[in-house]
């Protein structure tokens, strides 16, 4: 590998004292006497820039035929240079057999140079190897035919009485072939050069979205020498496209993950039809200039005014345009659009999920995308495979975090630069604010699922105390009842006695039903209504303060308010050793708030919530509120709560409530102590 390294740094360094050696030689020649007027020529820009990026290739990549071919070529168009000078020099000596003989070593050597550089190079691009089994032909065609018209030159026939006397290589039996090729007037180099830039559009289409993001910068390299050569041959622009074919290579080999060709083709194609929308308009202005007088100082004017009035259009339709040539409908930000709206639009939200993962999958053409939703259900949906090292982009709903979204590998027929960024900017927030419908989905089940699992909790609770407690005791007063009418003739007195017993009883089973029904619902809120029903639970010595109006509430924030009230009461009590307690229920359009504030001991130092604290927490929570507890800075605590209404709500509360209350209808009237 040392003498690898040793070999190319001699050819570089070769290459580029020959190039100077020419350009010295050429120096001194006459201007009016030189074939070219310039100094530099397109042949010194190969023979320097060639090897020396050729040597850049090799140091990194020793084994790579593309480095090689850089190097070996662009050494041997630095020999054209300088004989390119030698050949000047003794044209203007006089000795023309000297000339013609360097002339033919030019034809030999740009033969082997366009071989190496022209032909070999976009066929081998960027492995090493051809296209396909099919370009083998094509390829020993096409160097074949090269080496065959220098071959045509070099045994040309000589010229009668030319001053460069005759061809010391001619054979004359190949002169008829020389000039029916000569006579057909057909520029075969370019052809040539053009049937292997046919092999890179090629490869283009059949390559992966690595070798393609590759052959992609060699094409524009190539489209764009191409397009200065034939507009300005060599001038200084035709030479710098000629040095950055070389330099998409190496950008190509090394560093393609860190440019998109993608990105700078668009560009260029924004800005080329832009000019030449900006051109036409000039060019149609000035030809009304020329028909009618007094029109021609108008054309930069009205071209000055289409530029600022059609720019940004032109340039959103120029874009479009080029997302439809590289991406098809997949790279189009409003079709996607569409699609997503329709997606979110025809399905709930976990199917919804599923299917815009699918969708931005086929949007961004990559191996697999899936979205992990934070507490959802499910917590994650993937389409493919996003492989070990995806792509992480975060999704965010209105400043919370709903969840990520991981991108995998780019796949086939597509460039993975630019397209992804303007096709993730729109999927995101679809992709988030579906994230968080299906968060809420996902909250809403398990809210069915608690108050499912409460339901039945209850109902056990209930079928317990019911079975246990009251079957018991009226099996008891029933048996009570058969002993007492067996003994009432015989013995009154055992009668009486069983008669007190199952009175007793019929007390103990009261007081059961009415705790039972006083579990499920404090028959003071029905009875009185919240206020009075609170300031029962305040007094004596806690006062009540009432703001707004408190009724048509919905019951269930009337019992989350009474019980918490009750526990926070409880809880002034036993351990604030309060002398003053204030109870405040205030109603708004958005809610009921609820404090009860306490001038006691407040909180401990080392303040740990238990079952009752928890409880109230619970309670409000249920119902969308917050309850908090907080140590006041004057001393004592604080316990607010607040219960948000809807105007739904409180319309469902104001239908149920329509009917007027009948306490005799609610009462349990053979439940009442004599």
């Amino acid at each position: 590998m040392r003498g690898l390294g040793l070999a190319a740094r001699a050819l570089a360094v070769a290459s580029a004292g020959l190039v100077a050696v020419g350009i010295f030689l050429r120096f001194q020649v006459d201007v009016s006497e030189r074939v070219r007027p310039g100094v530099l020529t397109g042949d010194d820009v190969v023979g320097v820039v060639y090897p020396v990026l050729g040597l850049l290739l090799v140091l990194q990549r020793p084994r790579l035929p593309v480095a090689w071919l850089m190097l070996a070529g662009g050494f041997a168009t630095a020999t054209l240079g300088l004989s390119q000078a030698l050949w000047e020099r003794s044209r203007l000596a006089g000795d023309l057999h000297t000339a013609s003989l360097i002339g033919d070593y030019n034809a030999v050597v740009g033969a082997l140079c366009i071989v190496a550089v022209d032909l070999l190079l976009p066929l081998l691009f960027p492995d090493g190897r051809l296209p396909a089994r099919r370009w083998r032909p094509v390829a020993a065609l096409v160097v074949g035919m090269v080496l065959f018209l220098a071959f045509l030159h070099v045994v040309r026939p000589s010229v009668p009485g030319s001053p460069a006397g005759p061809n010391p290589f001619e054979i004359a039996a190949l002169a008829p072939l020389e000039a029916w090729f000569g006579g057909l007037d057909v520029d075969w180099y370019l052809i040539i050069e053009g049937i292997c830039v046919l092999s890179l559009v090629d490869r283009f289409r059949t390559a992966d979205a690595t070798a393609r993001r590759q052959v992609g910068w060699l094409l524009y390299a190539v489209a764009a020498n191409w397009a200065v050569e034939s507009w300005m041959p060599y001038s200084v622009p035709a030479m710098l496209t000629t040095a950055a074919i070389p330099a998409a290579i190496v950008i190509a080999v090394t560093r393609y993950r860190l440019y998109g060709i993608d990105t700078l083709v668009s560009r260029t194609l924004i800005a080329a039809g832009i000019l030449g929308a900006v051109g036409a308009v000039y060019f149609a202005v000035s030809t009304l200039g020329l028909v009618s007088a007094g029109l021609g100082q108008l054309a930069g004017l009205a071209a000055a005014l289409f530029a600022g009035v059609a720019f940004q259009p032109l340039r959103r339709a120029l874009r479009r345009l080029a997302d439809l040539l590289f991406y098809g409908h997949s790279g189009d930000a409003g079709h996607l659009t569409q699609r997503l709206t329709m997606e979110v639009h025809s399905t709930e939200p976990a199917s919804a999920l599923a299917a815009v993962v699918a969708t931005a999958r086929e949007a961004l053409t990559v191996s697999g995308v899936a979205v992990e939703v934070t507490g959802g259900r499910p917590e994650r949906v993937a389409v493919g495979l996003v492989g070990p090292s995806p792509r992480e982009v975060p999704l965010v709903w209105h400043g919370v975090p709903v969840g990520r979204m991981l991108i995998g590998r780019p796949g086939q027929r597509r460039f993975p630069l630019a397209h992804d960024e303007r096709m993730i900017t729109v999927l995101t927030p679809f992709v988030a604010d579906v994230a968080h419908a299906a968060n809420m989905a996902a909250d809403l089940q398990r809210s069915r699922h608690q108050i499912l699992t409460a339901r039945e909790e209850e109902r056990r609770r209930l079928r317990r105390d019911l079975h246990d407690g009251l079957g018991q005791a009226l099996g008891d007063m029933a048996m009570s009842v058969t002993m007492a009418r067996k003994v009432l003739h015989d013995s009154p007195e055992s009668a009486e006695r069983l008669l007190v017993r199952l009175r007793a009883g019929m007390d103990r089973v009261t007081h059961e039903i009415r705790e039972l029904v006083y579990g499920l619902r404090p028959p003071a809120l029905d009875d009185l209504g919240l206020a009075e029903a609170v300031r029962l639970l305040a007094e004596p010595d806690a006062s009540l303060v009432v703001e707004g109006e408190l009724d048509e509430l919905p019951a269930a924030v009337e019992v989350a308010a009474y019980r918490i009230t009750q526990e926070a009461l409880t809880n002034a009590r036993r351990h604030a050793r309060a002398s003053r307690i204030v109870v405040t229920l205030s109603r708004s359009a958005d809610g009921l708030r609820l404090r009860v504030r306490d001038d006691g001991v407040g909180l401990p130092a080392e303040f740990r919530a238990g079952v009752g604290l928890a409880s109230m927490r619970e309670r409000a929570a249920e119902l969308g509120g917050t309850c908090a507890i907080t140590a006041e800075t004057e001393g004592g605590t604080l316990v607010e709560a607040s219960f948000p209404i809807t105007a739904d709500e409180a319309s469902d509360d104001e239908r149920v409530s329509d009917k007027p209350y009948d306490r005799s209808s609610h009462e349990l009237s053979y439940l009442r102590a004599p």
